[in-house]
């Protein structure tokens, strides 16, 4: 689950959908899909039981963390907690891949994953998070990315991004992919899987000594080269024990100094589109949905810097 880049942040604006497409045209080919124009209807909060270990933001209301300033060098101790926490969300997220199928609500996904993280003793970690209602993120079509679970049914030729994040034994893992709903056409074939091959190349270039802001270079000459645009309002961050921390990973061209360095774990989950990269956040003040209708895609890992490269922590082993 990223975050509003503190560097890029939004206009906070928020509008209805049905007057959003007002702002923006989609322009080139971008396919045959079904726009989101309204959000669905938002079940009552799923019930923790006391004994599940839940972090602060459960027990009172707190911003989003700071993702600003030096990152964490993480101790073996807590790497290896990392991978358990960066096991169990992938496993999750498979888990719920499967049930992207037409006509299932993303309220029941959301019900199916929200259960399967309290049976392995962890804790959904965007539920309560800055307010956030539900145990997942689901984000269909044109919705970038913070979609809330309602009673939308998926539709064939959907493609739903599902973002999981659980907190276990103290430590956040934290990952995301998009899935295809039946018969998607080729755009938005071609989409999933350049947005899917775009982040395994960021993931490959990094390593011990690497730029940072190499990621986001990287990204920029992808989009250039498969006429995508990043949409760059959203980062990727660091994680531990905190959800959201430094070092802040921009998608999109920047200088901004800082190297990778062993021991520390961050997430890079771009959000490439077919159109625009102009987003707005709708009134529920979470689903940011593109400003001209055009699709887009995620996907998301847990990452380590190890001595010789990298470790991805949220791989489903």
């Amino acid at each position: 689950m990223g975050r509003i880049g503190l560097l890029n942040r939004l206009m906070n604006q928020k509008t209805t959908a049905r007057n959003l497409f007002q702002f923006g045209k989609v322009k080139g080919d971008t396919g045959k899909y079904e726009q989101i124009v309204s959000t669905g209807q938002v079940s009552p909060e799923r019930f923790v039981p006391e004994e599940i270990q839940k972090p602060a933001y459960y027990f009172k209301n707190m911003p989003p963390g700071n993702t600003l300033g030096s990152p964490e060098i993480k101790t073996q101790d807590q790497i290896d907690a990392m991978r358990l926490s960066g096991r169990l969300a992938a496993r999750i997220l498979r888990e719920c891949g499967k049930l992207a199928t037409v006509g299932i609500t993303t309220d029941q996904i959301d019900a199916f994953a929200h259960e399967r993280i309290l049976e392995s003793k962890a804790y959904p970690s965007p539920l309560r998070y800055a307010g956030f209602p539900k145990s997942i993120c689901t984000s269909i079509n044109n919705i970038a990315c913070h979609g809330i679970p309602d009673d939308r049914q998926l539709a064939d030729g959907d493609i739903i991004n599902i973002d999981v994040t659980v907190f276990l034994n103290g430590y956040h893992g934290d990952c995301s992919e998009t899935f295809r709903v039946g018969d998607v056409d080729e755009r938005g074939g071609f989409l999933v899987e350049a947005t899917k091959s775009c982040l395994d190349q960021c993931i490959s270039l990094c390593g011990p000594g690497v730029e940072f802001n190499e990621i986001g270079k990287f990204i920029d000459r992808y989009c250039d080269e498969h006429d995508l645009a990043s949409i760059a309002a959203f980062i990727g961050h660091g994680i531990g024990s905190y959800f959201h921390g430094p070092p802040e990973i921009l998608h999109y061209y920047n200088e901004i100094p800082g190297k990778m360095q062993p021991g520390m774990t961050f997430t890079i989950e771009p959000i490439l589109s077919l159109g625009g990269a102009e987003i707005a956040v709708l009134e529920d003040g979470w689903t940011a949905i593109s400003l001209d209708g055009a699709r887009s895609a995620q996907f998301e890992h847990t990452i380590l810097i190890t001595e010789t490269g990298t470790e991805i922590l949220t791989r489903d082993q």
